[in-house]
This record gives C-alpha cells, structure tokens and sequence, in this order.
C-alpha cells in the first residue's frame, strides 16, 4: 500500500425545480461536509485521503450517497497534482492556507 496523500474532487450541478429536488440538493451537501469534505468553489468540493485505497472507499461512499438526478463528477487526483493548481483570479481559501502537508507548523 502507498501512503501518498490524496485529494478527491466532487464537482456537481444538481437541479433544484421541485421540493424534492432541493432536499436532495441539501441532503448531497450535508453529506459531503459530514463526510469530510469542504467547499472550494460553489458546487465543487475537495476532500483530503491518506491513500489512494481510503480514497477509493470514500468515492464508494459517495457512489452511494449520490442522488438519482443530475450530474456529479469525481476527479482523484494526487496532493502533488493539486498543489500545482493554478489559480487565475482570487486566491487560496482560508483552509487551503491552514491545511497542508507540511509536517511543521510555525507558532
């Protein structure tokens, strides 16, 4: 098993027409920020794994968890690749700032 850091991209539009479609909107977003997950952008959420396998098991769950209509995508990418992001207008959140890595904090 490798123990590199992975990071799992959800990237979902779902409809929102009907009462039901937006419970189903609300329940998909509460589940993903229960499971872990925060987000970047609207309608794209980030989660860090410790392996590729935790990841995995996690898009398992996700796989689960999905609502019946609409569109989600699932992007696994390394914490290499995600580092190397480029961001064209904007910047960090305040959580990719706090959260990295880095093994060492300063104080």
């Amino acid at each position: 098993m490798i123990y590199d850091f992975m990071k799992i991209l959800v990237f979902f539009d779902l409809p929102t027409v009907s009462n039901i479609d937006i419970d189903n909107y609300k329940n998909f977003r509460k589940f993903l920020l229960s499971d872990g997950y925060h987000m970047l952008q609207f309608s794209l959420y980030v989660k860090t794994c410790n392996n590729r396998d935790a990841a995995v098991a996690d898009i398992q769950l996700l796989k689960k968890m999905a609502p019946q209509k609409g569109h989600i995508r699932v992007m696994l990418v390394t914490e290499k690749q995600y580092a190397r992001m480029l961001i064209i207008v904007g910047g960090k959140s305040y959580q990719e700032e706090k959260v990295t890595i880095d093994p060492f904090v300063d104080l």
